[in-house]
């Protein structure tokens, strides 16, 4: 933003003030405030002779309303995260790549404004005493911000978005993600209630994995999801989501992923749905899983197959408070039928990388002697088994950047 346009918000934002006050102003609703907006612009571009452009509404709008520099990459569906490292530097990723965008803020407290505005939303703060903070956007969008002294080079943040993905099984095998052979196990193994577990990194697709797999569900089932931002978009009609809090700025409110799955449990669900499995909630999971709940499907962060069983033992002896390795080894063999695993390649694409079914029946020293692998077959080379070469990741700038 140039100084004439600051000039220019400045004067419209003091004709605002002066005319409605902070309170009037804080109570209208979106389209009476762009109303208001639009008039003092106008009053204000006047007193230069000059005349409103709706380009000029918009970016104006966005900096007193919106997210200022962000705004465009957020109105692009096909921008995935958004990561700012300092006021200069906004990266975001397009499939799969990360670019650099040509938007910047005008210096650090201009970001630190916006931080501070998206923090607010979800009832939190953001300071030197507390210089770290989670929030989401309205549409589900997870937000990490980190300010000084936490982050040495200056404010830091991070917008996760979910913007879809494939949406269906078949829609994985068009975009190269899998086989018609693997899309077919899936399938099957949601039909018949297996419970599943799909494990992968950062950005692997195990959410929009779990969008597709949802849709072979039944529509006369009851389905439950659980999550710490809203991000799965069944297509059933009979789904309840229940979305975890964290505590305000008291300490208060907080409902955790183990709250809500005690109390989904109460709920009459035919499946569960769980966004990740990431702390002491694996316990009710568990129990859950091992007490009739068929057809339940979550995700976990793990390299392979065999970690995510690992990970999901190691879970529950930290919440349990002490270690039964065969117990827990017990537990999670007859709980989780089938894991499925994910991996983003070199070249930004999500693939499903194996399906292995566990074998509870057979004895074994180590959670990888008991998993049979239903795909890729071992001498079926049509699989990627491999991770694609190496394509380099552009750094400058991306075509039609945002």
């Amino acid at each position: 933003m140039n100084w004439d346009d600051r000039s220019i918000q400045q004067r419209a934002i003091e004709r605002l003030i002066g005319e409605h006050g902070p309170r009037a102003l804080a109570k209208m609703n979106p389209e009476q405030l762009q109303e208001r907006l639009k008039g003092a612009l106008s009053l204000a571009l006047s007193e230069q002779n000059g005349a409103l452009q709706a380009e000029q509404l918009q970016r104006i709008h966005g900096e007193l309303m919106g997210l200022g520099p962000l705004e465009p990459l957020l109105a692009d569906d096909k921008v995935g995260d958004i990561l700012v490292n300092g006021p200069e530097a906004i990266w975001y990723e397009r499939q799969g790549r990360l670019y650099r965008s040509t938007q910047r803020f005008d210096n650090e407290a201009h970001l630190l404004r916006i931080i501070d505005r998206l923090v607010s939303r979800g009832g939190r703060r953001i300071d030197e005493s507390s210089p770290m903070a989670d929030s989401r956007l309205p549409d589900g969008s997870r937000v990490n911000a980190v300010v000084r002294p936490a982050a040495v080079d200056g404010p830091q943040l991070s917008i996760r978005r979910f913007i879809g993905g494939p949406r269906l099984l078949a829609d994985w095998v068009q975009a190269g993600c899998m086989t018609t052979e693997a899309a077919d196990i899936l399938g099957d193994l949601v039909r018949q209630r297996a419970n599943l577990i799909i494990s992968g990194g950062t950005g692997a697709g195990k959410t929009s994995l779990l969008n597709a797999l949802s849709a072979c569900i039944d529509e006369g089932e009851r389905i439950l999801t659980l999550e710490d931002a809203a991000e799965l978009r069944l297509s059933q009609p009979h789904v309840v989501r229940l979305e975890s809090r964290p505590p305000n700025l008291e300490g208060k409110g907080e409902l955790t992923m183990r709250m809500l799955l005690r109390n989904a449990l109460r709920m009459r669900p035919d499946r569960l749905i769980l966004g990740e499995v990431r702390g002491d909630e694996v316990i009710e999971l568990l129990a859950a899983l091992n007490t009739g709940h068929r057809g339940s499907m979550g995700t976990v962060h793990a390299n392979s197959a065999a970690d995510a069983l690992v990970r999901l033992a190691s879970m529950a002896a930290i919440a349990l408070g002490t270690s039964h390795p065969e117990m827990l080894d017990s537990q999670i063999r007859s709980a989780v039928d089938v894991v499925l695993h994910l991996e983003r390649s070199d070249d930004g694409k999500r693939r499903l990388r194996s399906i292995h079914r566990l074998q509870s029946d057979l004895p074994g020293a180590g959670s990888g002697a008991k998993m049979h692998c239903l795909w890729p077959k071992p001498d079926d080379r049509s699989q990627p088994l491999r991770r694609s070469p190496a394509a380099g990741v552009p750094r400058r700038s991306a075509p039609d950047d945002a």
